[in-house]
């Protein structure tokens, strides 16, 4: 089991690069006073991107506008497909309140408004396989996190896919269903994107954080790396 980044990804995207944590044996029920703490962290979260982002237009903020360009690069409006971090930090800018989900869900939601990244979390378990970026291939089906009816995605697209199975579509702008973290996921997988040459320090960052908090908070230990046009997969 492991992740890879296709070489042909690079063509488009050269600067491409993404932090990968995995941990295993997580307690993700939130009865071990995890929850209260993960919220607390997740308030804390919420209060610097109004501090950070109050006043300035998001769109056009260094934070996200390099995400937006490299939507434009593959061919994605951002405007009507946004990354994940910019729908997330713009619904928390429109005083829209996060929903609670689990434990893992609202960590991983509030590194990635700290350190203003994508992050994912895929529970490995129901994957089954090792994980790519690559560009998906005709016929394959997707269906959105909280539906039930799946989409064919056309050949051609950035995505996240185990196998055959596409897990995202559009790369970073939304999850497959199957896969997606529950009570019950305790083998993890979480994908942390940006690019070298404009925010690896700030995907390095939110990499340590979470390991450090998933030890603190979960008491596991865990698997880290980047992975980048040097360096194309790693294994875990």
């Amino acid at each position: 089991m492991g992740f890879r980044i296709e070489p042909d990804v690079f063509n488009v995207l050269p600067t491409l690069c993404i932090g990968v944590v995995v941990a295993d044996g997580i307690d993700n029920t939130g009865t071990k006073g995890t929850a209260e703490s993960v919220t607390r962290l997740l308030q804390e979260a919420v209060l610097q991107v109004n501090a950070k982002f109050r006043g300035t237009d998001l769109k056009t903020h260094p934070d996200i506008a390099c995400y937006r360009e490299a939507f434009r690069k593959l061919g994605y409006n951002p405007n009507k497909f946004p990354s994940s971090i910019e729908a997330l930090t713009s619904r928390v800018l429109k005083g829209h309140p996060l929903p609670y989900i689990n434990p893992i869900v609202n960590l991983v939601n509030a590194v990635s408004l700290k350190h203003s990244v994508p992050m994912g979390a895929h529970d490995l378990e129901a994957i089954g396989g090792s994980v790519s970026v690559r560009f998906s291939r005709s016929g394959k089906m997707f269906t959105p996190l909280g539906e039930v009816t799946a989409e064919e995605v056309p050949e051609g697209e950035l995505v996240y896919a185990a196998g055959d199975e596409i897990r995202t579509r559009r790369w970073i702008w939304r999850q497959n269903d199957k896969g997606k973290v529950t009570e019950s996921s305790s083998h993890i997988f979480f994908p942390i994107d940006g690019f070298t040459d404009i925010n690896r320090a700030a995907v390095e960052s939110a990499m340590d954080e979470l390991a450090e908090h998933l030890k603190t908070l979960f008491g596991v230990e865990t698997l880290r790396g980047v992975v980048d046009r040097d360096k194309m997969e790693m294994q875990f």
